[in-house]
């Protein structure tokens, strides 16, 4: 008996069947994607670039071993979906925190990407579907269209979770309402069964990611503290459990009847245009809508009555104190070999930067997105399974170095540069004498705050012929700005040069302890932090 051709081209499908294991494994592989890329780029503290570079030829040699595979194999597939959801988020990742691009900018990109891919597999093989995978060039569309799928599902959780500020829990909640919707007009509203299969896919991207950090997340920073570890490992471990699973029942293989694409050539072609075309402009309404208002929603908290940014909406100067404080106390932590305690500090500097980041991202992108990269470093030289304090202490002085440069005050309020080259405070207008911020210090003190950085970094490298050099430039100075700081706060100035005589004590002695220097430095920059706020 011959065999139906229709037939054997099914059987040689290089996908597997939509069941209900489909979706469960297809969650699976997106959440262990997300937390397998933060335990290597932070607990093994690879870095963004190495890890994309490492998944990316991991990515592509399973990529390899698919395209070989005569049929459908559950291990191979899988594991290139778990591959590929890394590879696909981590392009993103790059995208955003590498080489600074919006994440409207990629939003907007990566979905023109997958709609050209959809289009080009359209116009070429007549069908967008899932079970009509049995060639060379339909496998690559494929391939193709999922990995836009993650690079796009990436730019837009995080585009709403946290540049936005919705969170990923409510960010997950309404990706688990929009696929429910879905699902609903398949099953009763006669929504087109391939148009209603590509929605869900884009959208369990996000839904992954939501439910990874949520479980990996720390406590403090809304999540239930599993870490990326063990997260990972229980999230390959049930994909294990399932791939075995499929492949010994094979009940995700079996066609379903001897037609691969039943029904498709009486599919009405138009009703299915007009399904797509509204589905894109309810997504298109809903998106921007969202986008606006949400966008809405952070303005109002900045310009906002008591808002921290609302005298300076265009800059980050004398915002940033906090973050400045808490790295402090993360370099005090490594510098007594505490490093429990630092990555506690490195937890709630994680949790404090994300949850600033839709105001502080809207008032200075360009500048949050180069300190938003120096923070990554610090998360990951300090969450690594053996930290390095040497690399720890460059790791967070590097970042404070931004920080502080960022967090200066506008240039009327900092002191300048002379001639000759020493810093002078500018004078005062008789208007600005009277000035309600003339009562305190804050924003008045970063440049002792990175002298004093300066010097902390020289004696952990044991220069402390530069760290004498430090002191001198620190006294200078301290002393050229005490009749203006002292007039604007004299018990203030009064602490914090008892601090700084003490760091110069012990700096100039003439066989410095470095301990003592560090610890001297580490309660002068303290006191100084909060008087800068």
């Amino acid at each position: 008996m011959a065999t139906n051709p229709t037939q054997t081209k099914k059987l040689l499908s290089k996908v597997p069947e939509v069941t209900i294991y489909f979706w469960i494994i297809k969650v699976l592989c997106t959440t262990v994607g997300e937390t397998f890329a933060d335990y290597i780029n932070f607990n093994l503290g690879f870095g963004l670039t190495n890890t994309t570079i490492i998944m990316g030829v991991a990515f592509f040699i399973l990529l390899f071993l698919q395209f070989r595979a005569p049929k459908y194999v559950p291990g191979i597939y899988w594991l290139t979906v778990v591959l590929i959801s890394v590879f696909g988020t981590l392009v993103t990742d790059n995208l955003t925190d590498g080489i600074g691009i919006p994440l409207e900018r990629s939003t907007t990109v990566f979905s023109i990407l997958l709609g050209l891919t959809f289009l080009l597999w359209y116009a070429s093989e007549k069908t967008l579907s899932i079970h009509s995978i049995y060639t060379r060039k339909r496998e690559v569309f494929y391939w193709l269209t999922i990995l836009f799928t993650f690079a796009l599902g990436t730019a837009v959780g995080d585009l709403y979770s946290e540049q936005l500020g919705l969170g990923y829990f409510n960010t997950g909640i309404t990706v688990v309402i929009i696929i429910a919707i879905t699902y609903m007009a398949w099953k009763w509203l006669r929504l087109d069964a391939v148009l209603a299969f590509w929605v869900v896919y884009i959208l369990t991207r996000p839904l992954g990611a939501s439910l990874g950090d949520y479980l990996s997340q720390t406590k403090i920073n809304g999540g239930l503290g599993l870490g990326t570890t063990i997260t990972s490992v229980i999230f390959l471990a049930a994909i294990l459990v399932v791939i075995i699973f499929l492949a010994v029942t094979k009940i995700d293989t079996a066609p379903k009847s001897e037609i691969a694409e039943p029904g498709q050539a009486k599919e009405n072609k138009r009703n299915v245009l007009v399904q797509t075309a509204a589905v894109l402009l309810i997504f298109l309404a809903a998106g921007i809508g969202g986008y606006v208002l949400l966008n809405n929603k952070i303005a109002s908290q900045m310009d906002s009555p008591g808002s921290s940014s609302a005298s300076n909406p265009a800059s980050l100067a004398g915002q940033l104190t906090d973050f400045i404080n808490l790295e402090n106390d993360m370099l005090n932590a490594v510098n007594t070999k505490d490093f429990v305690t630092a990555k506690k500090d490195a937890d709630n500097l994680e949790n404090q930067w994300d949850k600033s980041e839709p105001k502080l991202r809207k008032i200075d992108g360009s500048t949050w997105t180069q300190i938003d990269g120096t923070i990554d470093v610090v998360l990951a030289s300090v969450r690594n399974g053996k930290p390095d304090a040497n690399q720890c202490t460059t790791a967070i002085q590097s970042s404070l170095k931004v920080l502080n440069d960022a967090n200066r005050a506008e240039a009327s309020q900092t002191p300048v540069s002379s001639p000759s080259g020493t810093s002078q405070v500018p004078a005062e207008s008789p208007a600005a004498t009277n000035a309600p911020s003339q009562s305190k210090l804050a924003g008045r003190l970063t440049d002792f705050v990175n002298i004093e950085n300066d010097m902390l970094n020289a004696i952990n490298k044991k220069d402390f012929s530069s760290a004498k050099k430090g002191a001198d430039n620190l006294e200078h100075q301290w002393d050229i700005s005490e009749p203006k700081l002292r007039k604007i706060d004299g018990p203030t100035w009064t602490r914090i040069d008892g601090t700084i005589d003490v760091v110069l004590a012990a700096v100039r002695k003439s066989n410095p302890n470095a301990d003592k220097c560090i610890s001297a430095l580490n309660d002068s920059l303290s006191i100084l932090n909060g008087s800068n706020k």
